[in-house]
């Protein structure tokens, strides 16, 4: 991974704001620190590993720059016996108030599908199968109450950490798309400044309104990452065909349209 690219990765998740604001679904929202950008150096982060992973390595990297939290620990894997539970994303001291927090790392790419009543139930991944409202419950229900759970408690006890003094936030960043041509969605209480695309199905794909333009598929790594000018830009009829193939292995893309030299729109194609 480039330092162009690492440089461009964390800033991208710097930048995307978080799902909510303060405090909903009784979870408090992580406030991230200030970061002097000017001497922030990323440390290279293995492409091999899941999107979610490299979040991570930008987390901790970010959090380390800034002078606010010390970080007690990262990816604890906590254990019953030789069958591993769970796992605590982040414990962080701040250095002013001493206080501890136990921080739930989730960056997502949510596709907002208003053919669903409730708004809280109509974020859902790009290929359907990741549900906002199950992430949510899953924190609240299952990753907080593990720190409190006698292996949770053993664990944290064993890096000199009383669960008891724990206060437990989120840090839960996503990029939200709404349907293509569609009307301003509800999603209150969600930040709708999470909105950075849209998307629509490969038939719309095919239609006149895109053939004109140029197109860029960027790989996983780069979905966190502003549209930007250099990479390999091919022709309508080109990702028509790279398209397609995606569809029929059911895999929704990502994709980055350049509508003039300096400005950018990315949606996914969604394959159902």
């Amino acid at each position: 991974m480039s330092q162009t690219h690492l440089q461009k990765q964390c800033a991208g998740f710097l930048n995307t704001p978080p799902l909510w604001q303060k405090e909903q679904f009784g979870i408090k929202q992580f406030e991230f620190p200030k970061i002097d950008w000017s001497t922030f150096q990323p440390k290279a982060i293995s492409e091999r590993i899941r999107l979610g992973h490299q979040m991570e390595h930008v987390f901790k990297q970010l959090v380390e720059h800034s002078e606010a939290y010390e970080i007690l620990l990262h990816n604890l894997p906590i254990k019953d016996g030789n069958r591993t539970i769970g796992e605590i994303d982040f414990v962080l001291k701040n250095t002013q108030t001493r206080q501890l927090i136990h921080v739930e790392l989730t960056y997502k790419f949510y596709i907002i599908n208003p053919e669903i009543s409730e708004p809280i139930h109509q974020l859902m991944g790009p290929n359907r199968r990741d549900m906002f409202f199950t992430k949510m419950e899953k924190i609240k229900n299952d990753q907080f109450q593990l720190l409190h759970s006698h292996e949770g408690s053993k664990a944290l006890h064993n890096k000199d950490i009383d669960h008891t003094k724990i206060l437990h936030q989120a840090c839960y960043k996503a990029q939200l798309f709404d349907p293509y041509r569609s009307n301003p969605v509800n999603i209150r209480p969600l930040n709708t400044e999470c909105f950075t695309g849209y998307w629509l199905r490969f038939e719309d794909f095919k239609t006149a309104d895109f053939k004109s333009f140029e197109f860029y598929i960027p790989f996983k790594a780069q979905w966190v990452i502003e549209p930007h000018e250099d990479v390999q830009w091919t022709s309508h009829f080109e990702t028509l065909m790279d398209i397609n193939l995606r569809m029929l292995k059911e895999n929704t893309p990502m994709v980055w349209m350049k509508t003039s030299e300096t400005e950018f729109e990315k949606f996914f194609v969604v394959w159902w």
